[in-house]
């Protein structure tokens, strides 16, 4: 178990046969862009995998706005193998996140996995995350990929980097926040909603509505990638910092933005009102020019920042109600489908 409660185990270890496991609805969520050379292929492997999964499943996949023919590909194969493959469409290229979150609003299952579409996620590891899932009473089983298979300068050093920078701000010490393939409670994982690069911080939005102890990784395989090219690059790191500080505000003071904007107001204001009140005692009491001082720009500007930072507070509190109370809008938009399975240019 990790150190604030994450439990860590070794794959397959103790776990019950699917058999015996709760009745439970599974639904996998795949995004994919521009994907037409794994389309038929990932339906294939899904497939197998469950082949002998004792409860009802189905595969939704998110078509992320591909230009090439993805989604054809995939409604063909869906419609020639007979598979429960539901596949949404969207209006244009959202990004992963935005696709993730259509599939899972899409989900008709109570037990959610997620993965991506490229087969390096290995979905024969699908069984042993819901087993562990729903053995141990948990609300989400990440996969660990402990033999990844990605080059090491632009893929794996810099997701090590960053891995280990979001345990030591979060507190929760998964050791791949990247690996897509994870299995959650849907009624968990729908208290939150995703959005920006937020996919990658999953754990972290979900330690806002659930317990680190309720939280375990896995042991997965990783698969090279044999066709398509990667989506991915170093141009999401500054993406995924801007994402870090957000997921940390929400993760510490998303139920009292007051606190955080008033504790800084109080601090700069105060500042500024002992600057003020050290110069007016150079003025009144010894009589002393302070008019050319820098120190009074100073004070002055502490002050002017102080009562902002706290009215941002007041209204930081209002908007969170509002945030709380109101229904959330959805970060993409579905395409009507009118049935054609023409890629688009």
């Amino acid at each position: 178990m990790g150190v604030t409660g994450v439990k860590v185990a070794a794959a397959g270890a103790g776990l019950p046969s699917p058999a015996h496991l709760p009745a439970h609805h599974l639904s996998v969520v795949v995004p994919m862009y521009n994907e037409v050379d794994n389309a038929a292929a990932l339906i294939d492997a899904v497939r197998t995998a469950l082949a002998a999964y004792p409860q009802p499943w189905e595969l939704v996949v998110v078509d992320d706005g591909s230009r090439d023919a993805t989604a054809a590909a995939l409604r063909r194969h869906a419609r020639a193998t007979g598979a429960p493959v539901r596949v949404i469409s969207l209006a244009r290229n959202f990004r992963q996140t935005a696709a993730m979150q259509a599939g899972i609003d899409a989900a008709q299952g109570d037990v959610i996995v997620t993965m991506d579409g490229d087969l390096q996620n290995d979905p024969r590891d699908i069984p042993r995350l819901v087993q562990r899932l729903l053995t141990e009473d948990l609300d989400i089983v990440a996969g660990w990929r402990v033999k990844r298979q990605d080059g090491f300068w632009l893929r794996r050093l810099p997701s090590q980097l960053a891995n280990r920078l979001i345990r030591r701000i979060t507190g929760l010490p998964f050791h791949d926040l990247g690996c897509s393939l994870k299995a959650f409670r849907a009624s968990v994982l729908r208290e939150v909603r995703l959005y920006g690069e937020m996919h990658r911080f999953i754990p972290a939005w979900l330690s806002t509505v659930t317990s680190p102890a309720r939280m375990a990784e896995e042991p997965v395989d990783h698969h090279p990638r044999l066709h398509g090219t990667s989506k991915y690059g170093l141009s999401r790191t500054l993406r995924v910092l801007v994402d870090l500080l957000a997921v940390t505000f929400f993760q510490r003071f998303a139920a009292r933005p007051g606190h955080f904007f008033g504790v800084i107001g109080l601090a700069v204001l105060g500042a500024g009102l002992a600057i003020l009140g050290y110069l007016g005692v150079l003025k009144l009491l010894l009589g002393e020019d302070i008019g050319g001082r820098p120190l009074l720009s100073l004070g002055f500007f502490c002050s002017i920042g102080g009562l902002q930072f706290l009215t941002t507070g007041v209204l930081a509190e209002l908007l969170i109600r509002i945030y709380y109370g109101a229904r959330h809008g959805q970060p993409y938009v579905v395409r009507q489908d009118d049935g054609r399975d023409e890629p688009r240019a």
